[in-house]
Order: C-alpha cells, then sequence, then structure tokens
C-alpha cells in the first residue's frame, strides 16, 4: 500500500473534506423524515454535534444553551472558567489584546492555577439548568479532576490532548492507567485524539465508551505546522470507524466515535458522518455565535502552553445566534449555519434514514469538487469561495 516517495520509502495516500464527495443513490427521502440523533455514553442527543471545548467556544452559559437546543457542549476543566471567579472579565483581556501581544497575553491567564472548588462550581451551574454535564481534560490531571467532576454531577468525562496513546512513557510522572480509569470513574469515559486504526483498536479495549479522531485540523491549531503531525480527517475517521467496526464484532460493544476538527461547513460535516462518525465536534462554527464567550474570537487548547503554544487566537466574527447555527433559518450563504438542517437534507437526498445508514453511503474521490462551476462564485468571493 502506498506510493514510493523516495528510495526504499513509501507513503500512503490521504484524503481530506475537499478531495471527495456523497453520491446520492436511488432512493430520496423526505428530510423531515430522517433522524439525525446520536447515542454517546448511553445518553440521547437530538443534535449530534458537539462543541469543542475551548474557552472562546463554551463557557457555563454556552453549555446550558447547547443543551437547551439539544446538543453537546464541552466545558474545558483547565480553561479560565476553573482558574478565575469571574472568567468574561478575563476572557475581555484575551480577546481585546494587540494580535501581536496574544500568544502572550494567554500564557499569561492561563498560568493562574486551576481551583478544585471552581470545577465542583461550574460542573453544578450547568446540572442546575437540568441540561448534561460534559467536561473535559488532559491525560495528565485527569486523575485529580476525573474524580471531583464526576461527585459533582458530570454526566460524561473526556480526556482529551493531542495525542492519545495506551502506552506512555514518562520518566517525569507516572502515565494514567487508562482502563482503570475508565473502570474506576462509573461515569461514561471518551479519549482522543487518534487518528490510527490500531491506536484506536486499542484505545476502545480500555472500556471507554468514545472516542475522538482529529489530529491538528482545528482552525486555530498550529500542531500540524509546529509539530508536523496529522492525518487528513476523511481518512482518519475511514481508519476509526473501521476499528470500531471490528471491535464492535469482536466485543459485541459499539463505542462511538467523533470527528474533531477540519469541519467549516454543512457539508464537511455530511462528508465527516458518511466517513464513518457517529458525531462531530465543532469549534470554529460556534465560535461564530451570539452566545460565545470569545466573541468572534478563540483559540486552541493547545495555545496556552507555556513554552510550545500550537494554536493562535483568531477572529471569525459572529454571524448569528447558536440557533441560527444549529437549525436556521441561514443567513448566511456559505454552509455555515443552519447545520442540522443541512444534515436532514443531505441524508434525505442520499436515501438514509439515520447516521448509521449514512455512514455506508457511496463516496468518491473528486479533486475538483470544489471548483467545477464555480468561476462566479470565486471572483465575486461569494458561497462555496468566501
Amino acid at each position: 500500500m502506498g506510493i514510493w516517495i523516495g528510495k526504499n520509502r513509501k507513503a500512503r495516500r490521504s484524503y481530506g473534506f475537499d478531495e471527495v464527495s456523497l453520491v446520492p443513490g436511488d432512493l430520496t427521502i423526505n428530510p423531515n423524515d430522517v433522524n439525525t440523533s446520536c447515542e454517546i455514553g448511553g445518553i440521547k442527543f437530538e443534535v449530534p454535534i458537539m462543541a469543542s471545548s475551548m474557552d472562546g467556544v463554551v463557557d457555563v452559559d454556552f453549555a446550558i444553551a447547547m443543551g437547551k437546543l439539544g446538543g453537546v457542549a464541552v466545558l474545558h476543566l483547565e480553561g479560565i472558567a476553573t482558574r478565575y471567579d469571574d472568567p468574561k472579565k478575563v476572557i475581555e483581556k484575551i480577546i481585546t489584546c494587540d494580535s501581536n501581544e496574544s500568544t502572550k497575553a494567554i500564557q499569561d491567564v492561563y498560568s493562574e492555577p486551576i481551583k478544585r472548588e471552581l470545577i465542583t462550581k461550574r460542573i453544578k451551574e450547568i446540572k442546575a439548568a437540568d441540561v448534561p454535564a460534559i467536561a473535559s481534560c488532559n491525560p495528565q490531571i485527569a486523575g485529580e479532576f476525573g474524580p471531583i467532576a464526576r461527585d459533582a454531577g458530570c454526566d460524561i468525562f473526556i480526556i482529551q490532548s493531542t495525542v492519545i496513546s495506551t502506552r506512555h512513557e514518562s520518566s517525569e510522572y507516572e502515565a494514567l492507567d487508562l482502563t482503570k480509569f475508565c473502570k474506576d470513574m462509573k461515569i461514561p469515559v471518551l479519549l482522543g485524539n487518534c487518528v490510527d486504526y490500531d491506536v484506536a483498536l486499542n484505545i476502545m479495549r480500555t472500556g471507554c465508551q468514545g472516542i475522538f479522531v482529529g489530529i491538528g485540523p482545528g482552525t486555530a491549531c498550529t500542531s500540524r505546522g509546529v509539530l508536523g503531525i496529522g492525518v487528513p480527517q476523511i481518512t482518519a475517521t475511514c481508519d476509526c470507524a473501521a476499528a470500531r467496526d471490528e471491535y464492535h464484532e469482536e466485543s459485541g460493544r459499539y463505542v462511538p466515535i467523533i470527528a474533531d476538527g477540519g469541519m467549516a461547513t454543512g457539508g464537511d460535516i455530511c462528508k465527516a458522518f458518511a466517513a464513518g462518525a457517529d458525531s462531530v465536534m465543532l469549534g470554529n462554527a460556534f465560535a461564530r455565535a451570539e452566545e460565545a464567550p470569545g466573541k468572534g474570537y478563540h483559540w486552541g487548547m493547545a495555545m496556552p502552553h507555556p513554552s510550545l503554544p500550537r494554536g493562535t487566537r483568531i477572529k471569525v466574527g459572529t454571524a448569528g445566534s447558536l440557533e441560527e447555527i444549529l437549525y436556521g433559518p441561514a443567513r448566511l450563504d456559505d454552509g455555515t449555519q443552519n447545520l442540522v438542517g443541512a444534515l436532514a437534507t443531505s441524508m434525505g437526498n442520499l436515501g438514509v434514514r439515520n447516521i448509521r445508514q449514512m455512514q455506508k453511503v457511496n463516496i468518491i474521490v473528486a479533486p475538483s469538487i470544489q471548483t467545477e462551476g464555480k468561476v462566479y462564485q470565486a471572483a465575486q468571493r461569494v458561497g462555496m469561495k468566501k
């Protein structure tokens, strides 16, 4: 498998969203008759889209708003909300600073220690609104923060880092035993991120109830540039979906996969599901919501690293309400609003009734899919060519 890239060295070809297209068959269905819901950790969500745990995207108020609309928003337990009593005031400092100083400003803000009592407080604030509370942190501190979040009422706990594996070595600290952690938490645990079939299969064997797929595709993430790692999302999702199906056959247990990052439009989301995703995670799309704490700005989770930041503060602007982004009516012509409606319409055109069927639609390699017939859109910078 693969093509020669040099003497004695082969590389496998991989594909991203812009390189493939979905092919309708001999059946079409009324979009109002399809089911776009998903189930993660035993909880059914009407919206199969997660809001990424970035401080410019999700705070307590956003998590509540997303939950009320049937979706999932993940609160980052290493974020501003658990470091400061008044996170809104601190975020204001980040979004108003000069762009040349944004990296330093963010690093300074995140140097404030995390407060255990604020973890408890934030989880309880979300639960008080009668919506699911989902929280995340990195593996190094999950052993400490996981039980705190669980005891506060967290419904789903996520361990998420740039790259996760079941075999981690360190001379500085004891690696987290993921299998033991998943068992001891007593609530659903999701793990990420990965892009490889074998890694995904091993992660599922820990007993987790979901995995995240994607390394470096986020709009604010610079891991691919800084570290040179990553796999385009269509190929990564297909590979990990194959691992999910293999594990399901092996164990009888179905572990959902969440495509995380790289999706800018409804079309991208549809392709992610067609590649095998059970859910998707977005940051940029929700950073544009009126309810987002970043007010049109966001920055990657890895950006606050004190010595090697792997993100940048970007301005995406505010495009509309969270409800408009999820359900419409769309006020923009670029596919970034009414994402649930776009998914339902695509499913109807493809003749599938639910997400499981969507994972089996015909996909073709289509390098001209973004340019064919789009001369005027490109010239006028409208629609797909904004």
